[in-house]
């Protein structure tokens, strides 16, 4: 092969190339162009997923606050029943002393 027709090849198989190369890249933006349509379906469910996230926080605040709410309500219960509970143990202790001495005296 002399000099000339190695040159053609070579010229050949670049241009050969080239195509193949430009019709690969016609068909990825053929296949991956997003269509105004579709840009607009995006658009909705963005928006979508954006209203939902406000209500997730929202719910979350809610739950906290309601969370820290019953938490107070039950300490308080709880400092009310250990003062009932003290109260009644008086109460009973106050019902023996008498008890015993009602019955002493008889």
């Amino acid at each position: 092969m002399n000099r000339t027709e190695f040159v053609i090849v070579t010229a050949i198989i670049l241009f050969v190339a080239f195509a193949l190369g430009w019709f690969a890249n016609w068909l990825v933006h053929r296949f991956t162009r997003v269509r105004q349509q579709d840009l607009g379906e995006l658009d909705r469910m963005a928006q979508a997923l954006h209203e939902a996230e406000e209500i997730r926080d929202q719910a979350i605040e809610y739950v906290e606050t309601r969370e820290r709410e019953l938490t107070t309500r039950l300490s308080q219960t709880q400092a009310e029943l250990d003062a009932a509970m003290s109260g009644l143990r008086e109460a009973r202790a106050e019902a023996e002393y008498y008890r015993a001495q009602v019955q002493g005296l008889q």
